[in-house]
């Protein structure tokens, strides 16, 4: 049996203290790895749907036959991974502010291991995506003004419920335009929420994008014993 819980790496970073743990959740007899930033629950692997959801409904709809993805936020990788089992896809480049989170998919001590780093089709890129949303060269500095056939992006918990409040601008017109201009033609943006669909957001998208909607991920939750939902939003240039 193992430990009930295990902090398993700890460490200082611009967005504040971040620790992974290992947890045993006695309720569902299951390891849970989850991140803590600043004693607040950043993520965790406890409920995953939505994450691989944001990669494989826009990888479903895609017209490249080997697209390029950018995805925004690594965190425990379940997004990354969806996208790599898709063996069409050509390229895969993630952008991920803190350091740690890198490092522990590069020592192999979260569930999915080393995959991201032994898959030659998969690039890290240490950076802060909402300022390379607004770099005129573009989210790549290896491939400048590079585009994508599709972005993918879990970093905030809602469009309107920012980990930091520079993220805001984001946000806006000229974020999502930002978005549209680093996008190929038929480009497909999917953005994750922790909540429910808000139809404003979708009609503000919709501003921006030829197409834009919103797709429910409800998930049976076994620790509340209830349905919860979460979104992905779809935007097509």
């Amino acid at each position: 049996m193992s430990e009930l819980f295990k902090e398993l790496d700890y460490q200082k970073t611009p967005l504040g203290e971040v620790s992974l743990r290992r947890r045993k959740q006695l309720k569902l007899n299951k390891d849970i790895f989850e991140v803590i930033l600043n004693d607040e629950h950043l993520m965790s692997n406890l409920f995953i749907s939505s994450e691989v959801a944001l990669a494989s409904i826009p990888l479903k709809e895609m017209t490249s036959n080997s697209p390029d993805i950018l995805i925004g936020g690594l965190g425990l990788g379940y997004t990354a991974r969806e996208v790599l089992s898709h063996q069409h896809v050509k390229s895969l480049t993630i952008i991920e502010y803190l350091e740690p989170v890198i490092s522990w998919h590069q020592k192999g001590i979260l569930p999915i291991g080393k995959l991201l780093f032994n898959d030659a089709r998969c690039n890290m890129i240490l950076s802060d995506f909402f300022k390379s949303a607004f770099d005129e060269i573009g989210f790549d500095p290896n491939t400048i003004y590079r585009k994508f056939d599709g972005i993918f992006l879990d970093i905030d918990h809602a469009p309107d419920f920012h980990l930091n409040h520079s993220h805001a601008k984001f946000y806006g017109i000229e974020g999502m335009e930002n978005i549209k201009y680093n996008l190929k033609d038929d480009g497909l943006f999917s953005l994750w929420s922790n909540n429910p669909p808000d139809n404003n957001f979708i009609e503000f998208l919709k501003e921006v994008f030829d197409n834009a909607r919103a797709e429910k991920i409800i998930f049976y939750n076994s620790i509340l014993e209830e349905d919860c939902t979460q979104t992905i939003y779809i935007a097509k240039k």
